[in-house]
């Protein structure tokens, strides 16, 4: 048998017979290896270590110290223990798919009873009781006839339609966790005993149609968390109960700051608090931007199919706008257009309007743009994924030569902003081309060179998200990372040379002949709603001062203080802070609890004391401690908490 080589990651090279598999390499290069290696990498692919490897290849060998390797390992193997174990316990479930997704997996069963909160109990026990009696996992390479004779045999329908669903000449895999058998392309673990059996947990059930379709059957999909360790899943848990208390859909209710309904879905009714919120991000920002050097514009939002198609959206992005159709002077066909899902079309028919110079570039626009986009009734959840929703939108016309000095004038601003609500630090992404686009290889060679280049001399080093630019460019992301660790993807930065040509954007260069704007699509907070979202969990409903829609209530302990209460409340106003009045009459105790759940930052309490020397008892959000202080004082100190970072 031929020799093959493998080259290690430290780059040596060894040679072995050809089909020797990866747990002989591993025990070749060293007996605790051997004993410590879940895995291997050939060429990059991540494999079992019982497979054959046939010809020379890069190698690796992965241990439970490589991260992403041993979750993506006990997250499968655990889909797999989950489907033998929900078997065992009743054999006339039928089995489906159980793929790994973020944090842990979920397998999906056909079962007349529905899985109850017990089931989920008695499952987590029989998948430790398979775990500790650390069986072998196998696989094997079988033909189409083999294995759909087998799941014939064994009535197994979801897995026949499965294996007739693959390309003829793919080989079928098929795993083995002790007896229990699925169809898998893997990899696994070498023994389930290498699966922490204290460190996964089922979540719970949910309905999930066969492969999507709402005419397939119903099925049962029940999801499970997994860990490498027990402290990881515990933290994990805990960030999860932390995330519903700070849910924003909770905290808008308490709040009183929108709601949402059936017959208006993945829209919002912002209620007046909420309202308050929003004007006030948005007034803030458009200061940030007429600060940066941007104009504000404003664009239609119902516009004919024609820009849509010359700008390409109708090609790419069709099935996420909402279309309609008017009947124009009963014209012999309906006119059609659409709500806009984006501002970028229409703010090239501003730029075309008039002569532009080279010595107006760069042209930075902004938009605060009502967009509308197609949402599937699944995807949407609360605030933060709707149908409707408003852009901090803003595009950048440029030259070529710009590119760079615009990126890093925005990555700046963008970096400010997010002080300022309370983020400090974001990562970057680098998505490139994705399969579905506009434009030539060429043009897209030279934005994204561009914008890397750019990224890179604001002082930047991006991960790279392949796949996942726009159809017209590529695209930086800015993630946040949250209080409790959360990551969101809220501003964009894009480098689009393929609008500026479809639509025929140009200005006059120095040399007197006209050329082609690069435009630069940017968006900080990205949706409002969504973004407003974010800060609800992240601040826990606990909003900066400056945001709070409900800075100060003023709470009278008695009836004889009222006019007190009035007296405070006015000057309160006059000094800039949003204050109200309670003069109801219920105990202080009562007021207290109730504005708190509002998530009022500054109650201050008054009674005759209080009246007789000029003062107010002041409790703040989250502290039980009071304190009683000189009315002017605190009204010095509130105006200075309720001035916006960017004007003080």
């Amino acid at each position: 048998m031929a020799d093959i080589t493998l080259t290690l990651p430290d780059g040596n090279q060894r040679n072995y017979p050809a089909g020797t598999t990866g747990m002989e390499v591993a025990k070749d290069i060293s007996t605790s290896l051997g004993k410590k290696a879940i895995s291997c990498s050939v060429d990059g692919t991540h494999r079992d270590l019982s497979r054959p490897i046939d010809a020379d290849a890069s190698f690796a060998i992965h241990t439970m110290q490589d991260e992403a390797q041993a979750l993506e390992l006990i997250r499968h193997d655990c889909a797999h223990i989950m489907a033998r174990a929900v078997q065992e316990i009743w054999p006339d479930v039928k089995v489906t798919i159980g793929p790994v997704i973020k944090n842990g997996w979920y397998y999906d069963f056909d079962r007349e009873e529905a899985f109850t909160p017990e089931d989920l109990a008695t499952i987590e026990k029989k998948m430790k009781e398979i775990i500790n009696k650390r069986d072998l996992v196998r696989t094997e390479t079988w033909d189409r006839a083999r294995a759909l004779k087998h799941y014939e045999d064994n009535n197994e329908p979801y897995k026949v339609e499965l294996v007739n669903m693959i390309p003829e000449g793919e080989d079928l895999r098929m795993y083995w966790h002790g007896d229990w058998q699925d169809l898998c392309r893997g990899p696994h673990l070498v023994h389930t005993g290498q699966v922490p059996a204290d460190a996964f947990k089922l979540m719970n059930v949910a309905g999930a149609y066969w492969r999507g379709d709402s005419n397939n059957a119903m099925l049962q999909r029940i999801y499970g968390v997994a860990f490498k360790n027990k402290e990881d899943l515990k933290a994990h848990l805990h960030m999860l109960e932390e995330a519903a208390l700070r849910d924003h859909r909770k905290l808008g209710r308490e709040m009183d700051l929108f709601h949402m309904q059936e017959e208006a879905p993945g829209q919002v009714f912002w209620h007046p608090n909420g309202w308050r919120i929003y004007t006030m991000l948005q007034d803030y920002m458009r200061r940030r931007q007429t600060a940066g050097g941007y104009v504000e514009v404003n664009t239609p939002q119902v516009v004919d199919r024609k820009l849509w198609e010359a700008s390409g959206h109708w090609e790419k992005y069709q099935e996420n706008m909402f279309i309609v159709e008017v009947d124009e002077d009963h014209a012999r066909e309906k006119a059609v257009n659409a709500l806009k899902p984006m501002n970028c079309p229409c703010h090239v028919q501003i730029f075309n309007q008039g002569l532009k110079s080279y010595r107006d570039l760069p042209l930075r626009m902004a938009e605060f743009g009502s967009c509308n986009r197609y949402e599937p009734s699944g995807a949407l959840h609360g605030i933060m994924r709707v149908r409707g929703f408003t852009q901090d939108d803003g595009h950048i016309f440029c030259r070529e030569d710009q590119i760079e000095s615009e990126t890093a004038v925005y990555i700046d601003f963008l970096s400010n902003v997010y002080k300022d609500l309370g983020f400090e630090n974001f990562r970057v992404k680098f998505s490139d081309r994705p399969e579905k686009r506009s434009g030539s290889d060429e043009v897209w060679d030279k934005a994204e060179t561009a914008l890397l280049a750019a990224t890179r001399a604001a002082g930047i080093e991006p991960e790279i998200n392949p796949g996942e630019g726009a159809f017209y460019g590529p695209k930086l992301e800015f993630v946040l990372t949250d209080a409790i660790g959360r990551d969101w993807q809220c501003g964009t930065h894009q480098v689009d040379f393929v609008l500026p040509e479809r639509l025929d954007a140009n200005f006059i260069g120095e040399d007197g002949n006209k050329h082609r704007p690069v435009m630069l699509h940017r968006a900080t907070l990205g949706s409002f709603e969504r973004f407003i979202g974010i800060l609800i969990e992240n601040f826990s409903g606990k909003l900066p001062f400056w945001l709070a829609p409900r800075q100060v209530v003023v709470a009278s302990i008695v009836t004889d203080a009222n006019d007190y209460v009035a007296e405070t409340v006015a000057k309160l106003q006059a000094a800039g802070i949003r204050a109200e009045a309670d003069v109801r009459n219920e105990k202080i105790n009562y007021k207290v609890r109730e504005h708190s759940l509002g998530k009022v930052p500054v109650i201050l309490a008054v009674g005759m004391r209080e009246v007789e020397e000029g003062t107010v008892s002041v409790r703040r959000l989250g502290n039980k401690q009071t304190s009683v202080q000189a009315l002017t004082d605190v009204i010095a100190e509130l105006s200075v908490d309720a001035t916006p970072p960017d004007m003080r």
